[in-house]
């Protein structure tokens, strides 16, 4: 039996990506570079993308669902989920797996429909159940040993915008995605 040539692993890859309803994101290391910054009054700071965020918007207006389940609590990923239109959002939760079950507690699921992108060991529960598990560069090596694929982009610096992209493009929707910002306005 012959290798898998990139070509045919990349098929598999946009396969599975074209059946995705649901795109569930951790937040540091993924929606942020993962460092956590803080003020001298103790406040906490992040940084988000702009690529990352508008890459979401685009997603949801093609029809897939986007959530957020992060091990930590802050008002400022309330506020960004907010302002990107994400409603699901779990926070300060360890357990990312009861997290899931509690997201889609009054609705049914089907596991290959969903892709999820973590970096670290907390997102395995989740990682190694989805349909799509999805690692960035900066991810710990069994969490990127466990990824359908590895984004080229790091957490918090394009990743997720890279990951929408190729769900839209696996799924035949980017073009349309695209269309507005190509129209000519005479």
């Amino acid at each position: 039996m012959q290798p898998l040539s990139d070509q045919d692993l990349d098929q598999g890859i946009e396969q599975k990506l074209s059946k995705v309803r649901h795109l569930i994101l951790d937040v540091d290391g993924v929606l942020t570079d993962g460092r956590l910054y803080f003020d001298n009054h103790g406040n906490e700071l992040k940084t988000f993308h702009t690529l990352d965020g508008h890459g979401i918007k685009m997603l949801q207006k093609s029809g897939v669902a986007v959530a957020i389940i992060t091990g930590r609590r802050s008002a400022l990923v309330e506020k960004r989920a907010h302002d990107l239109g994400i409603t699901r959002l779990i926070q300060g939760r360890e357990d990312k797996y009861s997290a899931f079950l509690e997201l889609f507690a009054n609705e049914p699921y089907d596991l290959a429909q969903i892709a999820y992108i973590g970096d670290d060991y907390p997102d395995l529960q989740l990682m190694t159940r989805v349909g799509c598990p999805i690692a960035v560069p900066s991810a710990a090596t069994p969490v990127k040993q466990r990824a359908l694929f590895v984004t080229e982009r790091e957490g918090g610096l394009g990743a997720v915008r890279e990951v929408c992209d190729r769900i839209m493009q696996a799924q035949g929707t980017f073009d349309a995605a695209l269309a507005p910002y190509l129209a000519s306005h005479h």
